[in-house]
């Protein structure tokens, strides 16, 4: 493991092994970032799809959790991280490298797309849950704030340039070629993987044989148990209930309701990653001066309210309104995403990290897809921008979930050593 005596300009990028983890992560969320433009619109402008079907696609991408999410921690928990970090490139690189390929064939269907998205969602879990495992092993138990913070920094910033440069080659070159730039990040992810040193390999567990089922439950019992990682828990998951509405229809209503161009779809999308760059810059200071339990609640408070505001975007000045929205949403996500990730790899046993992981992960990447299908329900019914204004009125709500004893009596999360964490 590395250790922190990197107090110099840069931190832990001047760190061999963090330094590729973050190069190959960020280069793969510029991917990402295209594609989550460019995968609606090849729904919208060359399927033709409903609305319906636009947000099943982000449903689809979530669904794994359903179905994998638990034994995937098991597994995480028994297997070395990195090579399950690598599988998951490779194949998620074939899978979008496929739609292209399906368009140029005349042969891309409404089906192909959902499996696309149904099996790049069965890698995400897959890197996900290897992904939280993995970073403690590189970097020290002090440090995963910061470490957490650049990774959180380096996606936001994607997510400035990603989403016009995905709206800007959808315009140019059209939206099934644009998904070959994600494709290609897979790759570039692949490659530094395999760049890191064998000597930031990580430790072998020795662990009494268990069965899978066996190491669910106990990853499950321990969140359960737990009087912080449980509300944590339901807290994320019913906000990523209303964010997965939100990331579902976003586009659709900034393209059919507000009547913009996908050039412009994607330069106000990128105004998210800006929110998160600085939500990632001020996760240190905000957690310095307020503490992390405290910080957590004064972000949701001070943040939530804004993305009220972009039901409200039309043509013209109403434009402002979406930026200010999408920006300060985009950053208390980052701050909380922050927050969460630190403490959890912190406070839970090295041994169980896994397991624990996707236990809160199951729950929480399991409501966005009733989310996306009920906000895709309540586009057809009513309208994009009505279905958008239900979706967020949720989500600022759920921020009431947060103020309870647990988190408003104490300055700081608890940071026990491993020994004592175990239940």
């Amino acid at each position: 493991m590395q250790r922190s005596g990197h107090r110099r300009f840069g931190g832990l990028l001047r760190q061999h092994d963090f330094r590729l983890l973050w190069i190959g992560e960020t280069t793969s969320q510029l991917g990402n970032a295209m594609a989550s433009v460019a995968m609606p619109l090849v729904a919208v402008n060359i399927l033709h799809a409903s609305n319906f079907v636009v947000a099943s696609l982000t449903a689809t991408i979530y669904l794994p959790w359903l179905v994998i999410g638990l034994p995937v921690g098991a597994w995480v928990d028994r297997l070395p991280a990195r090579p399950l970090m690598l599988a998951a490139d490779v194949l998620a690189l074939l899978l979008y490298a496929s739609l292209p390929a399906a368009y140029w064939l005349h042969v891309l269907t409404t089906g192909q797309l959902l499996t696309v998205a149904l099996l790049s969602g069965v890698c995400y879990v897959v890197f996900l849950s290897a992904y939280k495992v993995y970073l403690p092993v590189l970097v020290s138990k002090a440090d995963l704030i910061e470490g957490n913070a650049k990774l959180q920094a380096g996606g936001a910033v994607t997510r400035i340039g990603g989403p016009g440069l995905g709206g800007l080659a959808s315009q140019a070159i059209g939206p099934a070629a644009t998904l070959l730039f994600d494709a290609a990040s897979f790759l570039a992810s692949a490659v530094c993987l395999l760049g890191i040193r064998a000597g930031a390999g990580e430790p072998r567990r020795r662990r009494p044989p268990t069965t899978i089922r066996h190491d669910i439950a106990e990853g499950v019992r321990f969140v359960a148990g737990d009087r912080f990682l449980r509300p944590m828990a339901i807290f994320a998951a019913s906000q990523n209930f209303a964010l997965a509405g939100y990331l579902a229809l976003i586009v659709v209503f900034l393209v059919r309701s507000v009547g913009l161009r996908p050039g412009t779809v994607g330069v106000l999308l990128a105004v998210g990653g800006a929110g998160g760059v600085l939500g990632a810059l001020a996760a240190r200071r905000l957690t310095a001066r307020y503490g992390t339990s405290r910080g957590l609640i004064l972000n949701a408070l001070c943040t939530t309210p804004f993305m009220l505001l972009i039901p409200l975007t039309a043509p013209g000045a109403r434009l402002v309104f979406c930026v200010a929205g999408v920006l300060m949403l985009e950053a208390g996500l980052i701050i909380t995403s922050i927050i969460f990730s630190s403490f959890q790899q912190s406070y839970c046993p090295p041994e169980i990290l896994g397991r624990v992981g996707t236990s809160m992960q199951f729950l929480t990447y399991s409501t966005p897809v009733p989310g996306a299908l009920l906000a895709g329900a309540l586009a057809s019914w009513l309208d994009p921008r009505n279905a958008l204004w239900i979706m967020l009125s949720i989500d600022a709500v759920s921020v009431t979930l947060l103020l309870t004893p647990t988190f408003t009596r104490q300055r700081d999360l608890p940071q026990p050593e491993p020994s004592t964490a175990v239940a």
